[in-house]
């Protein structure tokens, strides 16, 4: 099955919401996922503890990548 969102971003969960809110701004919906959250509220442990994926729809990956880019730039 062909998925119509690409992931565009893998790190901590802190750097993902700062992404995903920056690409919000934008005007571009993200999605991320984060497989220890979805864990803990299954009532499961997780060993990705702090890490998380942020998708979005092929239609907007060039953009997204423009964005992501300039932010973990900052952060460095």
């Amino acid at each position: 099955m062909d998925s119509a969102y690409t992931k565009i971003f893998s790190g901590s969960t802190i750097m993902a919401g700062r992404i995903a809110n920056e690409l919000h701004a934008a005007g571009i919906e993200a999605v991320i996922k984060d497989e220890a959250e979805s864990a803990r509220l299954a009532g499961f442990a997780s060993s990705m503890l702090g890490n998380a994926d942020i998708y979005v729809n092929k239609d907007e990956v060039d953009r997204s990548r423009h964005i992501v880019e300039g932010i973990v730039k900052d952060s460095e």
